[in-house]
């Protein structure tokens, strides 16, 4: 997995490339988020436009991230969530825990 970041103001955009899958993943994401937060920014959303697969491990690394950012009293948000990742939420009814937009931009807007 690779990440690629963007700010947006108060709002930072982590594009996830490639296979989200656990293992050195987890610890570079939350690596990340934590790195994030210490730059006081509070506000994340992840774009999965660009995730060939996850599994359920790679979902772990999503709700981690959802608790550190929602524990500094921010958030995190999905942006561009294939069909296949929805699907996935959907069967592990995660769908009710994430918000999720078609857009990358109507993620950032929400959280502005």
């Amino acid at each position: 997995m690779e990440i690629k970041q963007k700010d947006f103001g108060n709002v930072v955009v982590l594009e996830l490339l490639g296979k989200v899958m656990g293992g050195p993943d987890a610890t570079v994401l939350n690596d990340k988020l934590h790195e994030i937060v210490g730059q006081g920014k509070k506000n994340v959303v992840v774009d999965l436009g660009q995730v060939t697969s996850m599994n359920s491990t790679g979902l772990g690394i999503l709700i981690s991230g959802l608790t550190t950012m929602r524990n500094t009293g921010g958030d995190l948000k999905l942006a561009n969530v294939t069909e296949r990742i929805q699907n996935l939420l959907m069967i592990t009814k995660l769908k009710t825990v994430f918000e999720a937009y078609e857009t990358v931009d109507k993620a950032v807007a929400s959280l502005g």
